[in-house]
């Protein structure tokens, strides 16, 4: 449980006032000491170093990876997909870094897990603060969550787009979208945990922010795949479901240079 926790969570993002605080303050909130923090979060770093690596051995990823148009600071907004430390966004910083050294790119993940629309627009200021160059924005997962049998989505699909709309407008950056992953129901119906909080989600709801978001005049990656690359909720995706996330994210960007 530890270890997914800190996989997931990032206090210092979530938390304002943990802005800057050091390892071993962050790590108590763990209930761990400052070095057993630090090698969770280097063996978390080295197996998404390894995933870029490993894409980067394809010739067609790695010369699109050369042609990605970007520069100074990209930052990303979103839930527990992109806050993962494992996340398609990490992977992307390694393939960056590993492939372009000398370009001086820098990534700042601001994805808090659990996160709504609604709650992402209080990041405005933070957004403005990091005065990013690109922001790529993965939300409305949670927006689509149901709980309890037959209840409404816990953000309403007209909220939602006004908040997405509302956030891109505000932030006045240039923008990349991604639509929120399918989920496997079959998983997401049998989890234990989700099974007792009554919490549910269903691909219909996520295919209407998809297709809201396919719309915009801004460049949108589709993010659903098929396949079950999930861990066992059902909901957040496997690093196999990350690199494939990252392979659309790189080609979808080379391919608009």
């Amino acid at each position: 449980m530890i270890e997914k926790l800190v996989r997931f969570q990032r206090p210092d993002t979530a938390l304002p006032y943990l802005v800057g605080a050091d390892d071993t303050r962050i790590a108590a909130i763990f209930g761990l000491d400052g070095d057993a923090y630090r090698a969770m979060l280097a063996d978390l770093d080295q197996q998404v170093r390894q995933a870029a690596e490993e894409l980067l051995a394809d010739r067609g990823f790695a010369h699109a990876v050369d042609r990605l148009p970007l520069k100074g600071h990209v930052v990303a907004v979103g839930e527990s997909t992109t806050a993962d430390r494992l996340s398609w966004f990490e992977i992307l910083r390694h393939a960056v870094t590993l492939r372009r050294p000398d370009d001086g790119v820098r990534f700042t993940n601001l994805a808090v897990t659990g996160s709504t629309t609604t709650q992402a627009l209080g990041q405005v200021a933070s957004l403005g603060f990091h005065r990013p160059d690109l922001v790529l924005c993965m939300l409305g997962g949670n927006d689509a969550r149901r709980v309890g049998p037959g209840a409404p989505t816990l953000v309403g699909l007209p909220e939602t787009e006004r908040n997405l709309a509302l956030l891109h407008d505000l932030a006045q950056r240039p923008w990349i979208w991604l639509t929120p992953s399918a989920v496997n129901e079959a998983k997401v119906a049998e989890f234990p945990h989700f099974q007792r909080a009554g919490i549910g989600w269903a691909n219909a709801d996520l295919d209407r922010i998809a297709e809201y978001l396919l719309d915009r005049p801004e460049p949108t990656v589709d993010t659903r795949f098929s396949d079950d690359l999930y861990l066992d909720d059902g909901v957040h995706v496997d690093l196999a479901g990350h690199r494939e996330i990252a392979v659309r994210v790189v080609h979808a960007l080379a391919g608009a240079s």
